[in-house]
């Protein structure tokens, strides 16, 4: 089952997990007071990066009837479209620019080149999935209520369509995000409030009709009034730009919450929890891309996730440098840092989806220690552990247990085999 007491799950004692908060919040406090020209000028320059690369884009669609136009222009509008969605638009309405008091940079006046409506995203991500990252039943991003990635989610037959409904959401993406305010669930069981369910409608209505239009009628209609290109041909670079665009995020998405390390958290963990019991489940639901700095400003530096889940409201440009003083504080409490390349991490959510479309019977993992839901009942038979070591002087905590653990099964497989 998904971890019920973070506490005996880390080894660490409740001095420790506040003593960690304390020294958490003193990263914080170091980033706020150093926010200043370096970081507003960051931002402005995406920005205007951003809408020259999309200007490029749409000027190479003028001539979208000749096929190398229309791949250069289709491309070139799909990555400003990325930029424009993670680096820009998430972490502008996550309030990361909030201080620099800019009335068009500000969280509460952004709207997004997506088909959800931006008041309805900070709500369901910003509150509700930050606030209960990965407890069940509380974070609608566990499985977007299609897929299932954990196994305290009970089998359906539905689940046989696992690989299928990914493929679907990682298409369609902006359009899973943009109703999932709506929650669908809750209206198909009667169980909505059916006039704020009404006015959520009208309010995604009237966004996805902006955005259907501007990409599908009005930005074709322009373009074909040169002699180069075709309404249709604008069409169908626009379809592929948001394709384009709606991959990329999943994919950024899923590595940084479903890969193996990414903690699920039962309903029991929230009760009574503390600031530094918070900072904790952030850490231990997140996970890393490791890469370049390419990846690092593509990723809209989600690939610092755990960073980012820590300090959602901290500039994304300052993640890189958030990052070392956050590993350093796993190692000193000896708290796994999960992290790993953008192909083994996306990889690695693949496989727990494709896996977790099967019955229970036919997975050779327990609920308590699968590499993609594991619990504190993984370390029953650990004897010694949330102490310090009298050897190595170091603390024996989760990564080493979880090392301890993963050793026992190695050498059990090995000796079954030699047997």
């Amino acid at each position: 089952m998904a971890v019920t007491d973070v506490q005996a799950f880390t080894h660490l004692t409740e001095a420790d997990i506040e003593t960690l908060g304390a020294e958490l919040d003193a990263i914080r406090r170091d980033i706020e007071d150093s926010r200043g020209e370096r970081d507003s000028r960051y931002i402005r320059r995406t920005i205007a990066g951003q809408r020259a690369l999309e200007i490029t884009g749409r000027l190479l669609l003028a001539g979208s009837s000749k096929r190398a136009f229309w791949w250069a222009g289709a491309s070139t509008l799909g990555v400003a479209k990325i930029i424009e969605n993670m680096e820009i638009s998430h972490n502008v309405m996550h309030g990361q620019w909030d201080w620099m008091n800019d009335p068009e940079i500000h969280s509460s006046t952004w709207e997004w080149d997506t088909t959800g409506a931006s008041k309805h995203w900070r709500f369901t991500h910003n509150f509700m999935h930050h606030k209960y990252t990965n407890i069940l039943g509380m974070d609608d991003d566990v499985g977007y209520g299609v897929i299932r990635v954990t196994r305290d989610a009970r089998w359906k037959p539905m689940n046989l369509g696992n690989l299928f409904y990914n493929t679907m959401l990682a298409v369609l993406f902006e359009w899973g995000i943009g109703l999932q305010h709506l929650e669908l669930g809750k209206i198909f069981k009667g169980r909505d409030d059916r006039k704020a369910t009404m006015l959520r409608v009208k309010e995604f209505g009237v966004k996805a009709g902006h955005q259907v239009v501007k990409d599908y009628v009005l930005w074709p209609a322009l373009t074909s009034l040169s002699p180069g290109a075709t309404y249709k041909s604008t069409m169908k670079a626009n379809i592929l730009a948001n394709i384009i665009r709606n991959i990329w995020t999943n994919a950024i998405i899923f590595c940084g919450h479903f890969p193996d390390g990414a903690e699920k958290f039962t309903k029991t963990d929230m009760v009574g929890e503390s600031r530094g019991q918070w900072y904790l489940r952030q850490m231990l639901g997140s996970a890393n891309i490791s890469g370049g700095r390419v990846l690092d400003f593509m990723s809209g530096n989600l690939s610092y996730q755990i960073e980012h889940h820590l300090f959602p409201d901290l500039p994304s440009n300052r993640y890189r440098e958030i990052s070392i003083k956050v590993r350093a504080l796993c190692d000193k409490y000896d708290l796994p840092y999960t992290t790993g390349p953008f192909l083994v991490q996306y990889g690695k959510s693949w496989r727990t989806i494709a896996k977790l479309s099967l019955p229970d019977r036919f997975l050779k993992d327990t609920r308590d220690n699968a590499p993609e839901t594991r619990s504190e009942r993984m370390f029953d038979e650990l004897e010694g552990f949330g102490v310090t070591d009298p050897v190595t002087g170091k603390r024996r905590g989760l990564k080493t247990a979880i090392a301890t653990v993963r050793g026992w099964r190695q050498s059990k497989s090995k000796a079954a085999v030699a047997a």
